[in-house]
């Protein structure tokens, strides 16, 4: 009888530290458990502040941005067309005036 009441007490004690295991290991579940729905509730909450945050973002629009791209290389085109004219026609008015000096020189000292 006393190696029955022996077992008994070693299966006692061995069934109360798998108790106190499996409590252990409940707590370190319910823990781990709420730190991840802890972690979800902040995971939601950035997320809804990308979106919201992102919103205006995707409904703004450029409007006319490549118009006004077309409409500024004609305006550097017609800048170099008319800086290209000035060039010619001061060239031309140097080449006149050289003309004009040579010509009246040829006269004096011609007479």
């Amino acid at each position: 009888m006393a190696d029955t009441l022996a077992v008994a007490a070693d299966q006692r004690a061995r069934l109360l530290m798998s108790t106190e295991r499996l409590n252990k290991s409940s707590g370190w579940i319910n823990e781990s458990t709420r730190t991840s729905l802890e972690s979800e509730e902040v995971g939601v909450s950035v997320l809804q502040g990308l979106h919201q945050q992102g919103q205006p973002l995707l409904h703004a629009h450029l409007h006319g941005g490549d118009d006004n791209i077309s409409k500024s290389k004609g305006i550097v085109r017609a800048m170099s067309r008319r800086m290209d004219r000035n060039k010619w026609t001061i060239c031309g008015i140097i080449v006149a005036l050289v003309l004009a000096v040579i010509l009246i020189l040829y006269f004096k000292l011609a007479h």
